[in-house]
């Protein structure tokens, strides 16, 4: 396990794998419903019965009896993949990534045996954190999570994304369960507050070239086998 101590304002890295790197997800619904849950769970309000109260609204839309929203974390940037996922979050209350995080891998946790009559822990151990000390970091995180983690989705894997960027990047902009979309398309998300990296990426061309130099530059780390190895964030 690693998670680290966390002040107010700091923003945390954040990864949580599936036991014995199993999926966490198997189908649509399946995405469909962590995608949600990343914005119905990140609020300080907790309705004990919150899927019948939600059974007649719309996605991401809020029941009118429930009280205003109050986020826990702000969510800055996720990509959801098969059998992990990556959230990059700040920390604006006491605790507030450990109760968001909690509520969220639970959730999925009972939902997932539910559904597919199974038993135990949908996950791995704890969730595995790392806060952010430099802007540089914070910069190449932006793309980390976004880029690099889509890219691997792409048919034929990372290298063949990386042999053909502009279709691999049209590609990976219209994958739904990431906030790729949202910095390259200004697609609104409700999940995610998107102030801090709009600044750093302020138009879409910005953001693709910056990501086709960092990818061009780590074709440079290879493994023993001669695959493309980017610099894991730990």
């Amino acid at each position: 396990m690693r998670v680290e101590p966390r002040d107010i304002g700091s923003i945390t890295h954040v990864i949580k794998r599936g036991a014995r790197g199993m999926p966490i997800v198997r189908d649509e619904r399946d995405r469909i419903y962590f995608s949600e849950s990343l914005f119905y769970f990140n609020d300080s309000y907790l309705d004990p019965n919150r899927m019948d109260a939600l059974r007649l609204c719309a996605p991401f839309e809020r029941p009118s009896h429930w009280p205003d929203r109050d986020p826990l974390v702000r969510i800055l940037a996720w990509t959801l993949m098969p059998n992990h996922f990556h959230l990059l979050l700040e920390e604006i209350r006491q605790d507030g990534i450990s109760k968001f995080m909690q509520r969220l891998c639970g959730s999925m946790s009972v939902t997932f045996n539910a559904k597919y009559s199974e038993q135990g822990s949908l996950f791995q151990g704890s969730y595995k954190s790392r806060t952010v000390a430099e802007d540089a970091y914070l910069h190449y995180l932006a793309f980390y999570i976004q880029v690099k983690n889509v890219f691997e989705l792409y048919p034929g894997g990372l290298i063949a994304a990386i042999n053909n960027f502009d279709d691999a990047w049209e590609w990976a902009i219209r994958y739904p369960f990431s906030s790729l979309a949202v910095y390259t398309t200004n697609v609104p998300s409700p999940i995610i507050d998107t102030a801090m990296f709009s600044t750093i990426f302020p138009d879409k061309k910005s953001f693709k070239e910056e990501a086709r130099e960092m990818l061009a530059l780590n074709m440079q780390q290879r493994d023993n086998e001669h695959s493309i190895l980017l610099l894991e964030p730990w």
